[in-house]
């Protein structure tokens, strides 16, 4: 099939988000706000399989513990994912990762992203809007960069090498494609359109890569990666870069889904395969192919006046965003693409990607 160029929605301003700081003391509720009674004939916020869910009635069932060290997953845990991760959250192993951290904060050591970022990729992206996945691993460590979601720097902050790589990759891909301005980062656009940028770890320490690995995370995000799998039964997209997050996709049904898999973008990783390795428009392919053109991803990130041609040939019209239909049975198809070959860095960072590489006696080309 002829292949769905760039979409670009005119109407869509990615506007810098606005930072605003905590209240020292005040609650994440606080924070927030008090959340505003729904209208009588509205739509949940909840996934529509999930209606059912009582989040007061369960909220009432923790013990005192519990809402204590899960009070950030109850005021910022998106409904339509904590409906499926309730239980998950009480787990022994997740309780113990909450102990941690809170151990971790009491200590006045630096965290990133903001607490109430952590789960900002929850809201950007609810359960049944979730058409791509992309997966990432450890949260950028520095100050003014991780904020929710994989890859994603907020302004001012110049997107990282790694994005910079993801940017020339989709400018291979659609040569329509433009850099946001200042080479800057924000990615939030992408995630309100279906795609799902998700690390693997959702905190670190301060400058200290892969400081809060191995103490729970892993085990979360992998549950809410085999979520999406579960749920979106008429198939998504998994974006696997790297080896760490090919393990992510190992049990996930390619005949429902399709899993496309390179090298990673790192500097030291993505002349291995990334930047030709065609994922973009790879999966607008096998989205528009399972659900018809209008169902493509955008991935436009600069607000243009003139709309590039969508795949039925008209200009200048902003392509809708709908709810992927949601069924019950498999939807089998050959428009699944083969997954390519892993390559053998790590996804933290570049450094130890290098390492990684001269100890293995690998060449090397920092882009």
């Amino acid at each position: 099939m002829s292949s769905p160029p760039l979409k670009r929605n005119s109407d869509h301003l990615s506007a810098p988000a606005v930072e605003s700081k905590k209240p020292k003391g005040g609650s994440i509720t606080s924070f927030f706000g008090t959340p505003k009674p729904k209208a009588q004939g509205t739509q949940s916020t909840s996934s529509p399989r999930n209606s059912s869910f009582n989040k007061d009635k369960w909220v009432a069932s923790l013990t005192p513990e519990q809402k204590e060290l899960l009070q950030l997953e109850i005021d910022t845990l998106h409904e339509s994912w904590l409906a499926h991760l309730k239980d998950e959250v009480v787990t022994p192993e997740f309780l113990s990762l909450k102990r941690f951290l809170k151990k971790e904060r009491e200590s006045t050591v630096k965290i990133f992203p903001p607490e109430e970022d952590v789960y900002s990729w929850s809201r950007h992206t609810p359960l049944h809007k979730v058409k791509v996945v992309i997966i990432g691993q450890d949260p950028y460590h520095n100050v003014n960069q991780a904020h929710g979601l994989a890859f994603s720097v907020r302004p001012p902050t110049r997107a990282p090498a790694s994005l910079v790589n993801i940017y020339k990759a989709m400018k291979k891909n659609y040569p329509d494609f433009e850099t946001p301005p200042n080479n800057g980062g924000l990615l939030t656009p992408w995630a309100e359109r279906g795609v799902l940028m998700l690390n693997t770890c959702l905190t670190v320490r301060a400058h200290q890569a892969h400081s809060h690995s191995n103490k729970g995370w892993e085990q979360f995000t992998q549950k809410v990666f085999d979520l999406v799998a579960r749920v979106r039964t008429r198939g998504v997209v998994f974006l696997a870069w790297g080896k760490p997050a090919g393990l992510r996709v190992t049990k996930i049904d390619r005949k429902r889904h399709c899993v496309l898999q390179s090298a990673h973008p790192s500097p030291f990783s993505a002349n291995l395969g990334f930047f030709d390795n065609g994922h973009f428009k790879k999966c607008n392919d096998w989205l528009a192919s399972r659900y018809g053109p209008d169902e493509i991803i955008d991935w436009s990130l600069v607000p243009t006046k003139k709309a590039i041609s969508s795949p039925s040939g008209k200009e200048n019209e902003p392509t809708p965003t709908k709810q992927l239909p949601e069924d019950q049975s498999p939807a089998g198809g050959d428009a699944q693409a083969k997954p390519a070959p892993t390559d053998e860095f790590d996804d933290a960072d570049a450094l130890e990607a290098l390492i990684a590489a001269e100890t293995e006696g690998k060449p090397t080309s920092p882009v």
